[in-house]
């Protein structure tokens, strides 16, 4: 990942800690359940989006050179976690 990535997930990640802890003001104010559900909804969909742009960086970088480089088992080690990572995203 080259370091703008990171820098943007990292600001990204920040600002959802600083969401969650509001969650957690709302549920320590009795806030009414809908309104704490939607804020947990928008830091559900603000942490997809981390984790997509961390999945993009990755697969032009690591997974990239994995697949045009001559180690064939490298390649298939990377291939395996891509799969996996969606193996495990789509359980319930």
């Amino acid at each position: 990942m080259d370091q703008q990535a990171r820098l943007d997930a990292i600001h990204r990640l920040k600002s959802v800690a600083g969401h969650v802890n509001g969650i957690v003001r709302m549920l320590e104010d009795d806030r009414y359940c809908i309104d704490v559900i939607k804020q947990i909804q928008a830091a559900q969909t603000a942490l997809a989006r981390v984790s997509e742009g961390i999945l993009d960086a990755h697969l032009r970088t690591c997974v990239t050179t994995a697949i045009q480089g001559a180690e064939t088992a490298e390649r298939e080690r990377v291939l395996t976690e891509i799969t996996e990572v969606f193996r495990h995203t789509a359980r319930p």
